[in-house]
């Protein structure tokens, strides 16, 4: 399992250095110039010229990626344009919001979203299981900030019982709200896709040899239908997690919290290049550690992986 997990991690650096490559070329090919929108318009040739080398922006490109590389290896991500702020600083300051709000949604959606596949395929072509799927339709065509601004009128406006913007003192009943929106949104699709599986490993051979044995349906459908379902369900949990731990823009924005996501599309407007660089390598190491979570997953609920 050792050698597994290094063979892993060994893959994912080059993944980082791509991204961060990507990165960086992409923000310098957008057309304008960073320094008129941090100073205005009607700063002087002199002030601008100044501030660009204050920058570093006087540099070849090159050369500004090899130095904000060798400073991002000694775990230095630069400080913000706007602010001065170290963005390592305001990244741990912003992902224990996009953390928490993460967990929240992610026990919503795999409560709900396993829960009602897995109902809705033991039930096949039944009434409920077409009740389900019609339910899961109409609810798939909803925008997720419908979803959520008819949460904050009706749970926040009209019964008052969670607050419906801001973080407040930071305790749990500011994130039960916004987590709950966003978890029943990804619950859908984790629904359609844990009935889909279900249904495929429910019609295999050793299923009805099971139920020919006389094995509760219950022991049936958890102990052998649904584990040799956990790799598909594993990869499209560990996915959702990580899209989840790299910050939900939409949902942060409509909530005002203060995360990892919105704290990213800020600094895109505001052309604040460390801010951009640093967010999205943080994202991307996140993405990949959670990949190598569902790698791990994958190993422990199916021992054949390890040998791939």
């Amino acid at each position: 399992m050792t050698a597994f997990v290094a063979r892993r991690l060994l893959a994912a650096v080059p993944v980082l250095l791509a991204v961060s490559l990507a990165t960086f070329a992409l923000l310098y090919l957008v057309p304008g110039d960073p320094v008129k929108t941090l100073v205005g318009e009607r700063a002087s040739p002199e002030t601008i010229a100044n501030i660009r080398r204050d920058l570093g922006l006087d540099l070849p490109v090159v050369q500004r990626y090899l130095t904000w590389l060798g400073r991002t290896l000694r775990g230095d991500l630069g400080r913000s344009w706007t602010t001065g702020r170290p963005v390592a600083a305001s990244l741990a300051v912003r992902f224990p919001v996009t953390l928490r709000l993460a967990l929240v949604a992610f026990a919503v959606s795999v409560t709900v979203g396993l829960g009602v596949g897995v109902f809705s395929a033991t039930r096949h072509n039944s009434a409920a299981d077409h009740g389900v799927r019609f339910l899961l339709l109409l609810a798939g065509a909803v925008p997720v900030f419908v979803m959520a601004t008819a949460a904050m009128y009706v749970f926040g406006v009209r019964l008052h019982w969670l607050p419906v913007s801001g973080l407040g003192d930071g305790s749990l009943r500011y994130f039960i709200l916004p987590g709950a929106v966003l978890g029943l949104y990804l619950s859908i699709y984790q629904a359609r896709m844990t009935r889909s599986v279900m249904l495929e490993v429910i019609r295999q051979d050793y299923i009805r040899t099971a139920r020919a044995k006389g094995l509760p349906e219950r022991v049936v459908i958890w102990r052998h239908a649904f584990r040799n379902a956990l790799v598909t369900v594993i990869t499209l949990l560990g996915g959702s997690l990580s899209n989840l731990l790299v910050g939900s823009v939409l949902t942060e924005t409509i909530f005002n919290l203060p995360g990892v996501g919105r704290f990213t599309v800020d600094a895109a407007y505001a052309r604040d290049f460390p801010v951009v660089m640093g967010c999205f390598l943080f994202q991307a190491v996140v993405f990949v550690s959670a990949n190598v979570l569902v790698d791990i997953g994958y190993a422990l609920a199916d021992p054949r992986v390890r040998v791939g």
